[in-house]
């Protein structure tokens, strides 16, 4: 895949390159769509909770219990 970018674009790339250590501009771009994936990965992630219904009311019973269990495991 080649890919065409304007001489400021292609002037900060490769400025980048060089200050984060990449070891080329392939690498950089190849970091930037991995972020970009993992970014939207999470963006879908935090909607499809946001549209689900709650499991369990977080009051102070739900932290208690949270606790116990925690207490629990470290063995308190």
């Amino acid at each position: 895949m080649n890919i065409s970018l304007p001489a400021s674009l292609k002037s900060y790339v490769d400025d980048q390159v060089e200050r984060r250590g990449y070891g080329s501009s392939s690498a950089y771009v190849r970091e930037l769509i991995r972020r970009d994936r993992d970014r939207q990965h999470v963006r879908s992630l935090l909607i499809e909770g946001g549209e689900s219904e709650p499991a369990a009311t977080a009051d102070g019973a739900y932290f208690e219990t949270l606790r116990n269990r925690v207490r629990h495991y470290s063995g308190e």
